[in-house]
């Protein structure tokens, strides 16, 4: 089912008195379900796609839909409140709080998603999700005792503990090494399935392509190719 569309999506920057147009009407449709992927070389566009949709930064022309809803038009705070709600992000660093335990890390997500629950049902729930990515041992650790992989894996599980419609991440494995590298995509591939989610993946690494569904290369802020 289509979830997210992306129509004539356009975005310039000034950079003294010269304009330069980064993404020049991308469209692209989303399905529930599939992770899609977006490759190309630096400077092709492929991250300011992927903050555009995220609704981290506007666009200069054109529009994104999510879910009927069309957050062009709407006000920042309108925004901020569905990104919060049904966004996840998985970045390349795992940004965890120093001072935050792996457990405080995911209630804290739960809310700023404005989650309901009580005190308790949130620790049942961190536990749940923790369990789905191996890592319930480590719930009341602090990110200095864990490993890169085990960092990546917090937050693979602070991005979907408030069970978000989308999962936008951009280059998560770049920081790993191999084992831990198709680890991690084996873990995005298996829980955007069992979850229903729709995954947008940034990345320079054509091995982890093996785990996707769908393959959009871009070439000078250009869909160039979509297999």
């Amino acid at each position: 089912m289509e979830i997210f569309k992306i129509d004539n999506l356009e975005k310039s920057f000034q950079n003294g008195e010269v304009e330069e147009q980064v993404l020049n009407g991308i469209d692209l449709t989303l399905r529930e379900g599939e992770i899609t992927a977006l490759v190309g070389a630096s400077g092709s566009g492929k991250s300011t796609l992927l903050t555009i949709a995220a609704g981290l930064q506007p666009a200069t022309g054109g529009e994104v839909v999510f879910n009927g809803k069309n957050l062009s038009k709407m006000k920042q705070d309108q925004v901020r409140e569905i990104r919060a709600e049904k966004f996840g992000f998985i970045f390349q660093s795992s940004h965890l709080v120093p001072f935050l335990t792996v457990e405080e890390q995911l209630i804290l997500m739960l809310d700023v998603a404005g989650s309901k629950m009580k005190k308790k049902e949130k620790s049942k729930e961190v536990t749940r999700v923790l369990k789905l990515v191996g890592m319930e041992h480590r719930q009341h650790a602090y990110p200095s005792s864990l490993s890169g992989g085990e960092k990546q894996r917090i937050a693979i599980s602070r991005a979907i503990i408030h069970q978000p419609s989308i999962v936008f991440a951009d280059e998560p494995t770049a920081s790993l090494d191999s084992k831990r590298s198709i680890e991690v995509m084996e873990l995005i591939q298996e829980l955007t399935k069992s979850l229903n989610i729709t995954t947008l993946l940034v990345t320079h690494e054509e091995e982890m392509l093996q785990y996707t569904d769908r393959v959009i290369t871009m070439k000078d802020g250009l869909i160039e190719e979509s297999a």
